[in-house]
């Protein structure tokens, strides 16, 4: 053997060692155990509600795992199709059938707000090394922002800063690639924050160095449950 690792698809290197992952860029979400994802309610049934997380298959969230007290039948008064909320990747069974639960920190029901959707891959460039991408968004705009492992970002505040912060994503999934990124984010949020919270901040040294993500996901982002 000649030492290399080929990758059978385009995606962007994730080192965390011993393991060299390819994130692919393009494709659906796939599913592991621990991430955090932001989910759509797609079915109520009387003990569980059927998740679109952006995989290959739905996922079923059971009324036991939610911090609610719920009776069987009453799951429709909780929790709605069309729904939005942010749940964890408990495990993936060999059926392959995932479960997940809402039961932890910082997960929950998503009220208000909008959701933009990125390539899954493109996440950890959204969050930045320590979580200096979502910094500058953030202070640039004076929104909420939950990032899912999947691809869906939760953005809630002034419609202006919704806008702006629509707008970095879509450079994000462009340019996420490209070294110098949180730069460029925070040059299209200072020509387009004009009334705006303030000027973005300037992104620490070396933000985009080894950028492979963080906590995915800020709890203190979160709308009050």
């Amino acid at each position: 053997m000649s030492g290399h690792l080929y990758a059978s698809v385009l995606g962007l290197v994730q080192r965390k060692p011993p393991i060299v992952r390819v994130a692919a860029l393009s494709g659906r979400y796939a599913p592991h155990a621990g991430d955090v994802i932001v989910g759509i309610v797609t079915d109520v049934q009387g003990s569980f509600w059927l998740l679109d997380i952006g995989a290959a298959r739905w996922a079923p969230l059971h009324m036991t795992g939610t911090p609610w007290k719920i009776d069987f039948g009453e799951t429709g008064e909780h929790l709605r199709v069309g729904d939005s909320v942010v749940v964890a990747v408990e495990q993936i069974e060999n059926t392959g059938r995932i479960g997940v639960t809402m039961i932890g920190e910082g997960l929950g029901k998503l009220e208000g707000g909008t959701l933009v959707t990125v390539s899954p891959a493109k996440i950890p460039r959204v969050i930045g090394k320590g979580g200096s991408m979502i910094a500058t968004l953030t202070h640039a705009t004076g929104c909420k922002i939950v990032v899912g492992q999947n691809g869906r970002i939760w953005v809630d505040g002034p419609l202006e800063g919704v806008d702006r912060v629509r707008a970095s994503l879509e450079l994000i999934e462009l340019e996420g690639q490209r070294r110098g990124l949180t730069e460029r984010v925070a040059e299209l949020l200072a020509s387009s924050g004009r009334g705006g919270p303030g000027p973005a901040h300037p992104p620490p040294p070396d933000a985009d160095a080894g950028d492979e993500g963080g906590v995915p996901v800020d709890s203190e982002s979160f709308p009050e449950q």
